[in-house]
C-alpha cells in the first residue's frame, strides 16, 4: 500500500504561484509514475502533470510553460509548482501514484493510489 498526503493548497490571486506537496509513505516500487490532477466543482478530473521514476515530464496543453512537476527521491516527496495562475486553475488538486511505467496519455484510471486532496483558489 502507497500513502500519499497532499499540502501547499490555498488562495491567491491571479498572477500569483503556489507549490503543492505530496508526501509518500508505505511500499516503494522501484519503477513508477506520479501524478497530478485536480477536478473542479462540476467538471470531471482532469490530469496536470506527471513524472516517471526515470526523471520524464509530461504536462497537459493548459498548464505547459507555466506549471513544473519534480520529485525528491530522498524525502519521497512530490513537488507541482504553479507559476502565473489563473482563475480557471481553482480546483482540487490531487497526487496520484501507479506501480510501473507512465502511460501516454495519463488516465486516472491507471493510478491505484490517490491523496485526499487539497484546494487551490484563485482569484481574478
Amino acid at each position: 500500500q502507497v500513502q500519499l498526503v497532499e499540502s501547499g493548497g490555498g488562495s491567491v490571486q491571479a498572477g500569483g504561484s503556489l507549490r503543492l506537496s505530496c508526501a509518500a509513505s508505505g511500499y516503494f516500487y522501484s519503477v513508477y509514475c506520479m501524478g497530478w490532477f485536480r477536478q473542479a466543482p462540476g467538471k470531471e478530473r482532469e490530469w496536470v502533470a506527471r513524472i516517471g521514476s526515470d526523471g520524464s515530464r509530461m504536462y497537459a496543453d493548459s498548464v505547459k510553460g507555466r506549471f513544473s512537476i519534480s520529485k525528491d527521491s530522498a524525502k519521497n516527496t512530490l513537488y507541482l509548482q504553479m507559476n502565473s495562475l489563473k482563475p480557471e486553475d481553482t480546483a482540487m488538486y490531487y497526487c496520484a501514484s501507479r506501480g510501473g511505467r507512465c502511460r501516454t496519455p495519463p488516465r486516472s484510471a491507471d493510478f491505484g493510489y490517490w491523496g485526499q486532496g487539497t484546494q487551490v483558489t484563485v482569484s481574478s
